[in-house]
């Protein structure tokens, strides 16, 4: 899962996005509206995490845009005012759900969790393939009945290659949806986790390495 996170108070931001790294998601940050514009209209996220009252442009302005401009992104706005006029207010412009300051950290990623399954095609509740079965939801993985314990980033890659359905996935479309923008694309980043990938799976081999290309599994 890929999140964006705009907010301007940065010492919660970087925190958060901390967390969510840790719960095996790929994490953008910005602290200001315009930025959080541009990133959105860029990048391929599946949820906003969109502070209301940010600086430069409101998040209320970034929300109608984005729904104006049909992002598929689902929007979770964050805000102080949790009086039901103002979440009426934000879910009425465009947001999906509303979470009120402060809030439980765990409760934001259940949250996510949810907005992301609504998705339509793209995330399926449990994803499964050639004997593997990925929990979203529970971040659990299974090699025919036996589970498979995979560090954050090994969980995001293989999810990513399940939701390919069979189609080869190239190291940079890897690094785009598993890692944030803060990885360096001449890395080897993919190759590694790839390769601890599969040595965690077990055999017979599962992922494929297809010549110039990139992965499929």
């Amino acid at each position: 899962m890929r999140v964006l996170i705009a907010e301007d108070e940065h010492v919660l931001a970087d925190v958060v996005a901390m967390g969510l790294r840790k719960e095996a998601m790929a994490v953008d940050v910005v602290y200001d509206g315009d930025a959080a514009l541009e990133r959105a209209m860029t990048n391929d996220y599946d949820v906003i995490v969109l502070d209301r009252d940010l600086p430069k442009l409101h998040g209320d302005e970034v929300c109608r845009r984005l729904t104006a401009g049909r992002v598929p992104a689902r929007i979770i706005m964050l805000t102080a005012a949790s009086d039901l006029r103002s979440k009426v207010e934000g879910l009425s412009i465009g947001a999906d759900d509303y979470l009120a300051k402060p809030f439980d950290f765990p409760e934001l990623v259940a949250r996510l969790r949810a907005l992301a399954r609504r998705v339509p095609a793209r995330l399926l509740p449990v994803l499964a393939r050639a004997g593997i079965t990925l929990d979203p939801a529970h971040h659990e993985v299974f090699r025919d009945g036996r589970y498979v314990a995979l560090s954050p980033k090994e969980f995001a890659v293989l999810e990513v290659l399940l939701r390919a359905e069979g189609a080869v996935v190239s190291a940079e479309d890897l690094l785009e949806k598993a890692w944030d923008e803060n990885i360096n694309y001449f890395t080897n980043s993919v190759r590694v986790t790839v390769g601890t990938l599969r040595k965690k799976l077990g055999g017979p081999p599962v992922i494929e390495t297809v010549t110039g290309v990139g992965y499929r599994l």
